[in-house]
């Protein structure tokens, strides 16, 4: 096989390698990447930033909090595992039922790593509201707890927002234009103390608790061994979550909120 670059000055499969060595470069392995379009991108940080300050001036009374959901099915994914020498490899043992998801929600407090985390079929409005209602109950004490989220535009429902104070943020995600402006009767009408904080569209390096979804995976969901147990699966990553209901350093420092 050969090489033929005349605009290099080499024509051999050698002589190209030879070149690219002395110019230091290699073949690598890509990684995804994503660059925030966000125009506001500086300026939503910035509000982000004096949250979080406000939260640390006043540890007692001002809670900031991550909040994101994910989602994991009954299929193990896949990942590297020990097994013996040779050709054989470790196996994701698959079910024959179909594939059903679940998904999950959670909020991590950025100052103890308390999570607070609910399973569904489907994250809706309702639950989300719900959930926001158990944040409160998690904080009692709490003057105000900023919760920091993604642009879905389910955040800003307005059955969602029927439960929470007044809204304060320069910043609000855009919303489908058939949405109602007031929330149904039912949805129930509240005032938690909750301030929404947006994150710059598609920057979810800046929400630590995506770490936390990394390492569920990690831990619970990677060739596991119970697709034929849907129910003990979804109870496995639900017990994984509970043993932050306290807070966690180790948690903190794994999501990259405190130094190793």
């Amino acid at each position: 096989m050969q090489a033929s670059c005349p605009w290099l000055g080499v024509n051999t499969l050698g002589g190209l390698s030879q070149l690219l060595d002395r110019l230091a470069v290699r073949r690598k392995r890509a990684r995804t990447y994503l660059h925030s379009p966000d125009a506001d991108y500086a300026a939503k940080v910035a509000y982000l930033e004096a949250c979080r300050a406000a939260a640390q001036a006043h540890p007692a009374a001002i809670m900031f909090v991550y909040l994101d959901e994910f989602g994991f099915e009954r299929q193990p994914t896949l990942a590297q595992d020990y097994d013996a020498r040779g050709r054989r490899a470790p196996l994701a043992r698959l079910s024959y039922r179909a594939n059903t998801r679940c998904r999950g929600l959670g909020g991590l407090n950025a100052a103890t790593g308390q999570v607070t985390y609910v399973q569904a079929a489907h994250i809706t409005a309702t639950r989300l509201s719900a959930f926001y209602a158990q944040l409160r109950a998690d904080y009692p004490h709490a003057e105000r707890i900023y919760v920091v989220q993604d642009n879905w535009p389910v955040h800003v429902h307005p059955t969602v927002l029927a439960r929470l104070e007044p809204q304060t943020s320069p910043f609000w995600p855009h919303v489908p234009d058939h949405w109602p402006t007031q929330a149904p009767a039912a949805a129930g009408h509240d005032t938690l103390p909750i301030q929404l904080v947006f994150l710059p569209t598609y920057a979810p390096w800046l929400n630590p608790i995506e770490k936390l979804w990394r390492w569920v995976r990690q831990q619970v969901l990677h060739l596991h061994r119970l697709s034929d147990d849907w129910f003990t699966l979804k109870q496995r990553v639900l017990d994984f979550m509970r043993a932050f209901a306290q807070g966690s350093e180790p948690l903190l420092r794994y999501v990259g909120l405190l130094p190793y």
